[in-house]
C-alpha cells in the first residue's frame, strides 16, 4: 500500500490523548481518511473525517465500519469514580477495546495502537493496573500483524473535566520533572500531545509483531520530526 493512502480509526476520540490525535492525523499526509467511533459526534469539521455515533454494546452490529482500515488507535479509558464502579471501569478499559480489536481483526485490520498504563500487569493487586495487563494479554491474543502497547506516566493536558487529584499531581510532576532523571525518568509526566505523536511515528514505521513502549520511550517517540 502507498503510505500516502493509510486509513485510520480511532476509538476514544473524545478523550485527552483521542482528541489531540485525531486533529494530527487529520493534519498528516500520510492519511486519506480518518474513521473515529464514538458514542456523542466531536465539534470537527474535515474534509477526511468520518464520524459514527455507535452503541459500544451492539459493536458487532457495525462492524461494515471496520473494512479498508489500516490502523486502529485506540485511546479509550475513563477513571473508576468517572465510571461509578470497578465493573462499569473494565467495561471501558477493557471490554470495549478486546471488543474493538477483536471486530478490527476479522476485517483484516493489520496495526492496533493502544494506549495502556505505567505498571500495567496481569498479577498487580491494583485493580486499575490489573485490568490494563490483562486488556494487554486480550490484545495479543488477537494476533494481529503489528500490536503496539504504550504506557505512560501520568498524563498532562487540558481535560474538558476536571480530574482534583490529577491536577495536583500534574502540578508537582511538573515542578519536579526537571530533576526526573535517570532512574526516576521513567516517572516523568508525559503531555497527551507527545503520546499521540508517539503512536502516529510508530504507526508509520509498520514494525511486525507486538512491542511494548515505556514512559520514558514514548517521551523520545513524541518528538515531532517535522
Amino acid at each position: 500500500m502507498n503510505r500516502l493512502e493509510r486509513k485510520a480509526m480511532v476509538i476514544g476520540a473524545t478523550g485527552l490523548v483521542g482528541g489531540l490525535l485525531v486533529h494530527h492525523l487529520l493534519e498528516h499526509s500520510a492519511y486519506s481518511l480518518v474513521r473515529v467511533l464514538v458514542r456523542r459526534p466531536l465539534e470537527l469539521q474535515h474534509p477526511k473525517l468520518e464520524q459514527h455515533v455507535v452503541d459500544w454494546e451492539q459493536l458487532e452490529s457495525q462492524d461494515q465500519l471496520f473494512d479498508g482500515i489500516d490502523d486502529l488507535y485506540c485511546c479509550l479509558g475513563t477513571t473508576i469514580k468517572k465510571a461509578g464502579s470497578q465493573e462499569s471501569f473494565r467495561q471501558v478499559d477493557y471490554h470495549y477495546p478486546v471488543r474493538a480489536a477483536t471486530i478490527a481483526k476479522q476485517h483484516g485490520v493489520s496495526q492496533m495502537l493502544v494506549i495502556s498504563s505505567m505498571g500495567a500487569s496481569a498479577g498487580s493487586r491494583v485493580f486499575y493496573s490489573r485490568t490494563k495487563g490483562e486488556m494487554e494479554g486480550a490484545l495479543s491474543d488477537i494476533g494481529f500483524p503489528s500490536l503496539h502497547i504504550f504506557r505512560p506516566s501520568l498524563i498532562l493536558g487540558d481535560r474538558n473535566e476536571k480530574r482534583f487529584g490529577e491536577q495536583m499531581a500534574a502540578y508537582a510532576m511538573k515542578f519536579l520533572d526537571r530533576w526526573m532523571k535517570g532512574r526516576a525518568d521513567k516517572y516523568r509526566a508525559v503531555h497527551a500531545a507527545t503520546i499521540a505523536q508517539a503512536m502516529t511515528n510508530i504507526a508509520l514505521v509498520q514494525a511486525e509483531g507486538n512491542h511494548v513502549y515505556s514512559n520514558e520511550v514514548i517521551h523520545v517517540l513524541g518528538v515531532d520530526g517535522g
